[in-house]
């Protein structure tokens, strides 16, 4: 694990896309093909199970560290990571062992998951003796399942294309599912991403693995910028943009698939998309949006529209589905792209060509859960930002731009044409400050996760009180953090573990995509992607918004 851990630090110390680069290259060429297939697992985002309680661990390395309870707790304030608070702390290892990165995780780590607990802890002190000193974070990353190190799957993806001689695209499909939670990397696994291209592996009729998927970048710019940057709507493919689950569709060998964007195979979550699948024929992949699809109480099927997500979440949640889940919660998925047609991949072919084999082919396969994405249509930008206007009213999150003679690219690139998402304003709201909680990694040492809260009456009533409701801790900039950490030490009512209760004093413009009702929030709501808009040091703690200004925010 030597190699792996010098690895980490390289990738963790540099900021520099060129340096990662070369130091991704170098692992990967003098590294064994098992200990390959794990670094590539998790630096490409692999999580597996949690191996070991984080409680059990804390309470072994506070007794390894001959440290009091307050001492260890105020210690993990301070540094702000479990992984290296424990690699900090402990005592020096005995004869430290050197194992490949393979070894640790399949003889070492894994089996951990499954011993009793008085094994357990004695399986960990004898490891934690073999550890080396300078490969103590990356042990105690892997085992609380912590991982994460400034390199993204764009850059390991390049790096096994540079290793392999490939094309950055064939390395990317391979790469789909290898980092599933249910997935063990082998070498095996390893040698066949860097393999040379077989002559048949375009054409992999009995395989369910999907293609990677295509993103789009955030458009930021006024409307009346849009002539000038993007040419006219004639060049474009307008759709809404749906607030679902991204999702492929594949259909090949006779069986079906689903994939979402997350490399998460949910075929069994949705049984009648599974169901609509085997309509379809073989050598189908299809690209959508997975949402809650109903038509309002009291309206015919006629009238059946995209639902909020939090419907969705509802669904999500159930560990079973019954007959009546899947009868008040039903879902379509709302097709935007056909990727693969009678087996032959499609990627390479224009936008607006891929769209019109899509149209022909759901206009000869009807089903009640297959649905076009409906395409818009306008004269000018500011006709379709007029259109927009409606986004929210419909429960969408805007509209897509997507080139007419677009390829299907993967990722988040421009090289073979570009996706836009024009995304709505999001909602709004002026909240009070009320907890705090220290952040992680560079902002270990700061108080930057925070808790907001409206008041529940309007100002009228004298007798109120501040109700919790959303967290956030994206938005400020570093010297606007320093500022707002000054006030909370010097406002602190009382600590409850890393918690600081706060007097109110500060109140922040907080905006969010989406807002819906909750049981499971004291303020009876819930808000979708919190985050701090700007600060408002001109808004007195009074004037704050209430439960009632929430409340008329929520959808009809």
């Amino acid at each position: 694990m030597k190699a792996f851990a010098q690895l980490y630090r390289e990738l963790d110390a540099s900021t520099s896309s060129l340096a990662k680069q070369a130091a991704l290259q170098r692992y990967l060429r003098a590294a064994s093909a098992g200990d390959a297939a794990w670094a590539v697992y998790f630096l490409a985002g692999g999580k597996p199970r949690q191996l070991v309680p984080s409680k059990l661990l804390r309470l072994l390395a506070q007794e390894a560290a001959g440290l009091p309870e307050w001492l260890f707790e105020e210690s993990y304030q301070a540094v702000g990571d479990l992984a290296e608070t424990i690699a900090l702390l402990l005592p020096a290892p005995g004869e430290s062992q050197d194992m490949g990165l393979a070894v640790w995780i399949e003889e070492h780590l894994l089996p951990l998951r499954n011993k009793p607990p008085e094994a357990l802890s004695d399986a960990l002190r004898a490891q934690w003796q073999r550890v080396a000193v300078d490969e103590r974070l990356v042990y105690f990353k892997l085992l609380t399942g912590g991982f994460r190190v400034g390199v993204s799957r764009l850059q390991v993806t390049q790096a096994l294309a540079a290793v392999g001689e490939l094309d950055p695209k064939r390395v990317a499909q391979r790469l789909m599912g290898y980092t599933h939670i249910a997935s063990r990397p082998t070498a095996a696994a390893y040698e066949s991403l860097i393999a040379p291209e077989s002559p048949d592996e375009r054409d992999r009729q009995t395989s369910g693995q999907p293609y990677p998927f295509f993103l789009a970048h955030p458009l930021n710019i006024p409307v009346e910028g849009f002539p000038a940057a993007l040419g006219p709507p004639a060049t474009w493919q307008v759709e809404w943009k749906w607030d679902g689950i991204r999702a492929q569709l594949v259909r090949r060998n006779g069986r079906v698939w689903l994939w979402s964007r997350g490399e998460e195979l949910v075929t069994d979550r949705f049984p009648e998309l599974a169901a609509m699948g085997e309509a379809l024929p073989d050598g189908t992949v299809l690209d959508g949006e997975i949402v809650v699809w109903r038509s309002p109480a009291g309206e015919d099927d006629a009238e059946a529209r995209v639902q909020p997500f939090a419907e969705l979440q509802r669904r999500i949640g159930r560990k079973t589905l019954g007959p009546k889940l899947l009868r008040d919660i039903p879902v379509v998925l709302l097709a935007y792209d056909l990727l693969e047609w009678q087996g032959r991949d499609l990627r390479a072919m224009p936008q607006e060509q891929r769209r019109a084999l899509l149209d022909d082919l759901l206009a000869h396969t009807r089903h009640p859960s297959l649905v076009a994405s409906p395409l818009l249509q306008g004269d000018s930008w500011d006709a379709l930002a007029l259109q927009r206007e409606a986004a929210r009213s419909m429960g969408v999150e805007g509209m897509m731009l997507k080139q007419r003679g677009a390829q299907y690219g993967v990722g988040r690139t421009k090289d073979v044409g570009t996706w836009w998402k024009w995304k709505i304003d999001p909602l709004s709201i002026d909240a009070v400050l009320i907890y705090a909680q220290r952040g992680h990694g560079r902002r270990a040492s700061l108080y930057s996760d925070y808790t907001f809260a409206v008041w529940d009456q309007p100002p009228e009533v004298t007798e109120r009180r501040l109700v919790p409701f959303a967290k956030a801790y994206s938005g400020l900039t570093d010297a606007e953090m320093a500022r707002v950490d000054a006030v909370i030490r010097k406002t602190t009512i009382e600590s409850f573990g890393p918690v600081r209760s706060v007097r109110p004093t500060l109140v922040f413009e907080l905006g969010f995509e989406g807002i819906a009702r909750s049981t499971r929030h004291k303020s009876g709501i819930a808000v979708r992607f919190p985050r701090m808009l700007r600060w408002r040091e001109d808004k007195p703690v009074e004037e704050a918004d209430t439960l009632q200004t929430l409340a008329a925010l929520l959808p009809a």
